[in-house]
């Protein structure tokens, strides 16, 4: 048995099991992961023996280039899979294309296929969006796709997290951590030598590539310190041509195809026999790639800096003599070469090849690495070149670096007086503005692009330019005003006939009418979304959705809002509208987190903590509320930083329920000054706007505090509570479907009965602040026989793990899978799956290991009594 597989009997049985099960239609994704080294790609080299005989297997490789290959794993397949998969990641462009083509591939029957793809911790963004697009799709295909990945190097933003986190939700998942080698497997694989297998233990710590390599450099002179020792003691021997064949090999970061090794090596593939029969390499007709990664960067890291240099001139020298190479492939070269004519040639090509398949990570890493020679530039192609960055940085949320870029491109296209372009930018700097949070200066970038383009003559950049007022003071809650510059922008519009921009101004006319107190804007919205989908502008069409379903949940019209947040969620979905479909999933945890539904809206809310600004305040919010009424900790950085991003928004959407928030968490505590501190300054903004639910819901929260406030004569159920009128207030929250509300208003009543009610249903919800102190009410009253609530698990550990989640943490602890774990809880693995990944959220681990150090932190490993 190969030395990598020792001991991994039990995830190839796993393997097998779901590929038949994907042989049957029922399709799932399988996440392999563990350190470098732990023997993820043996395991997957052993795996066709287990499969079934007509299984397919296409595997592809994420490779650790400085900017990633778009694409980099789809295009390994092609030789392997059909004609239409081969041109789609050959051409690119048509992410669209791509997917279908992937889709179409492994849906082919009879014969399933087995997907592959290896180290997805260095996967490009287009490529993780297929792999998105994929995940949403696999139970319903006979297909199995494998990731193979280091858990240990993701960080908390790491790109990886969002796709794993939409794996963790996928209806059949199998996570397969692979652990360390145990010291009766490295007995057995040191016996042959003759080594002290105690020794090679201590040394490697059980990692079976570190073990493989030990054992395989050794018997005499003892045990190498280090791996890169161990690898170099396997190329003592070997003929100086032969070295020097591996070291021009290992500056390549992933595997090098046939012709480039003809042309980087006198004599071609025969020269790397030797080196094939040691271990070092797998050579095939295609391809030539190192056995391990380790072994790739061991012989790298050795190779003296000078020599790295012009080994990878070489390169690039090769891959420019080469018609179709990779634009990303030569860049990489180019730097590590140090030839910065070839990146100045070079980038921009490679930059619009990333962005036009969907990577923009990679198209911002590249023109940054493009503007580090901003001086072999002409002005104008400068300006260009800025323009591109910043548009790059603004779509992957890296705001300070779009708002930088493009204030450098405005200034540039000021000096050049192109007026036109100077007016287009100038609106871009005012979105970047808004996506960034600063108001102000998106104020006066819309204001400037207006003035700019108001004599241009050309009436769509106008338009755009007007439209963009509209919306930011629709945003601003300046609603007069953006209704007049919208209708402008219709005007302008339709008279170009630009759908986009007529849906974008439509949308702010209504938007702003309807919050502004006049129904009928409803209606206008309603008609930007018809224009934006009959004119197929699904990011038109997804932001009329957006504040649809936002204006609905804020008039608690949730029924409404449930029945277009479907739509609106499946059009982000399928057109990959990644932004969009975030900020539906932050406005689907408001929805849950007003039925009170604390899990869901917390996993729905999940989505928006990493990403834009827009998204992440009110999802923040959302996160902290829930830890406020369940009286869990943390509640408050979570709103310190959903303060600050709301402060410089300008923006009562924001600042109101961040106020709100604040002040419903110092109430609990009994801290009234603090619920004046945070709520009178935007309740006077509130106030004087027609918009209700805000002003209710700031008002209420003073007069809880005692603080004298204008009387609200809206019927809203905050306006009601206010006034006293707690039981109208029930009956409205009761029917709107918000279960903690119905039970806080009720606890307001002076009547026993009705807050033994209210408790009933708050501890019922387990949200133990508020019925701490309905409890103390009742005593206060009188009343002798008070219910004393479930024995709350969560009240025991301060991770707020129920009863359940702390069993399944300390099996998980012992090390025990999944499936051990549902046998030894008679539960289903699934719903041990959820237990497994509610645990990793709770203790902020990112890793079972992680988990288990945390959780032995934290005291929660000991049994409790119950």
């Amino acid at each position: 048995m190969d030395r990598g597989i020792l001991e991994r009997e039990p995830e190839l049985v796993q393997l097998a099991t779901a590929a038949r099960e994907a042989a049957d239609g029922a399709g799932s994704v399988v996440l392999v992961f563990g350190e470098a080294g732990i023997g993820k790609s043996s395991l997957v080299r052993a795996m066709p023996d287990r499969l079934p005989l007509q299984a397919r297997v296409l595997v592809g490789q994420c490779d650790d280039l400085a900017t990633r290959r778009p694409l980099g794993p789809f295009r390994d397949l092609v030789g392997s899979v059909g004609a239409e998969l081969a041109r789609a990641v050959t051409e690119g462009g048509d992410r669209h294309r791509v997917y279908e083509a992937l889709h179409g591939e492994l849906a082919v029957t009879p014969h399933p296929a087995v997907l592959v793809v290896e180290d997805v911790h260095w996967a490009d963004e287009a490529s993780l969006d297929a792999l998105r697009f994929l995940v949403r799709r696999m139970e319903r295909l006979p297909a199995l796709l494998v990731l193979t990945y280091r858990d240990d190097e993701l960080s908390r933003g790491h790109p990886l997290r969002h796709l794993l986190g939409q794996v963790s939700r996928a209806p059949r998942v199998h996570r397969l951590p692979l652990a360390r080698l145990s010291l009766d497997a490295v007995r057995t694989l040191s016996a042959p030598g003759g080594l002290d297998a105690a020794q090679v233990y201590e040394v490697t710590s059980g990692n079976p590539f570190f073990v493989s390599e030990v054992v395989a450099a050794g018997g005499t002179g003892g045990v190498p310190p280090t791996v890169v020792d161990a690898v170099l003691a396997r190329l003592r021997g070997l003929e100086p041509a032969i070295v020097d064949a591996l070291e021009q090999l290992a500056v390549v970061p992933s595997a090098v195809e046939r012709p480039l090794v003809d042309a980087l090596l006198n004599g071609g593939v025969a020269v790397l026999a030797a080196a094939e029969q040691r271990g070092l390499l797998a050579v095939a007709p295609e391809r030539v790639a190192f056995r391990h990664e380790l072994i790739r960067r061991a012989v790298a890291d050795s190779v003296p800096a000078a020599r790295r240099i012009d080994l990878n001139r070489q390169v690039l020298a090769a891959l420019v003599a080469r018609p179709g190479s990779d634009a990303a492939r030569i860049v990489h070269h180019a730097a590590q070469a140090g030839d910065q004519d070839a990146i100045a040639r070079y980038g921009p090509d490679a930059a619009r090849d990333a962005a036009s398949a969907g990577a923009h990570r990679e198209a911002a890493a590249q023109l940054r690495l493009v503007l580090q020679q901003r001086h072999r530039y002409t002005p104008p192609d400068l300006a260009d070149l800025l323009e591109r960055y910043a548009v790059e940085s603004y779509t992957i949320a890296d705001s300070a670096a779009a708002v930088t870029a493009q204030r450098e491109a405005v200034a540039l296209r000021r000096s050049l007086g192109d007026t036109l372009a100077l007016g287009a930018d100038l609106r871009w700097l005012s979105r970047i503005h808004w996506w960034a949070g600063d108001a102000d200066e998106a104020q006066d970038a819309a204001r400037e692009a207006v003035a700019v383009l108001e004599h241009a003559g050309d009436d769509r950049l106008l338009a755009l330019a007007v439209s963009n007022i509209a919306q930011l003071r629709m945003l601003s809650d300046r609603y007069p005003e953006a209704v007049e510059h919208a209708e402008r922008a219709i005007v302008l519009a339709q008279k170009t006939e630009d759908a986009a921009i007529l849906s974008h101004a439509l949308n702010n006319q209504g938007t702003a009418r309807w919050r502004g107190g006049d129904p009928g804007g409803r209606h206008q919205l309603e008609e930007s979304l018809e224009v934006a989908l009959d004119a197929g502008e699904v990011e038109h069409a997804c932001r009329a959705y957006a504040n649809l379903i936002w204006t609905l949940l804020d008039n608690l019209q949730y029924t409404e809002a449930d029945r277009f947040l479907p739509p609106a969620m499946d059009l982000a979905d399928r057109a990959e509208h990644l932004g969009f479909l975030t900020y539906l999933h932050v406005e689907l945890a408001l929805r849950r987190l007003a039925a009170a539904d604390w899990e869901d809206a917390e996993r729905h809310a999940e989505f928006g903590i990493h990403d834009f600004l827009p998204a992440r305040c009110p999802a923040l919010t959302v996160l902290a509320r829930i830890r406020t009424r369940c009286g869990r900790p943390g509640a408050g950085e979570l709103l310190a930083e959903a303060r600050e991003i709301a402060v410089r928004t300008r923006e009562l959407q924001r600042t109101g329920p961040v106020a709100a928030a604040l002040a419903e968490a110092a109430w609990l505590r009994g801290d009234h000054a603090a619920v004046v501190e945070a709520v009178a300054p935007i309740h006077a903004q509130a106030r004087h706007l027609a918009g209700v639910p805000y002003r209710a819901e700031l008002g209420y929260w003073l007069t809880k505090a005692g603080h004298p406030v204008p009387a609200d004569d809206s019927a809203h159920p905050y306006a009601l509570q206010a006034r006293g009128q707690w039981r109208r207030a029930a009956a409205l929250w009761h029917t709107a479907g918000c279960p903690y509300e119905y039970a806080a208003a009720l606890a307001e009543s002076p009547e026993p009965a009705d807050k033994l009610t209210a408790l009933a249903r708050l501890d019922a919800l387990g949200a133990e602040p508020l019925a701490r102190l309905v409890r103390a009410e009742l005593r206060r009253l009188g009343v002798r026989h008070i219910p004393r609530g479930p024995l709350a698990a969560t009240r025991g550990n301060p991770a707020g793990l129920t009863e359940r989640q702390l069993q399944v943490m300390r099996l998980l602890a012992e090390g025990l899978t999944n499936s051990e774990i549902a046998a030894r809880l008679v539960l289903s693995v699934r719903t041990v799956d959820n237990h497994v990944r509610a645990v990793l959220d709770k203790l902020d681990a990112p890793t079972r290991r992680h988990a288990a150090v945390r959780a032995a932190e934290l005291g929660l490993l000991a049994e409790r009594e119950t």
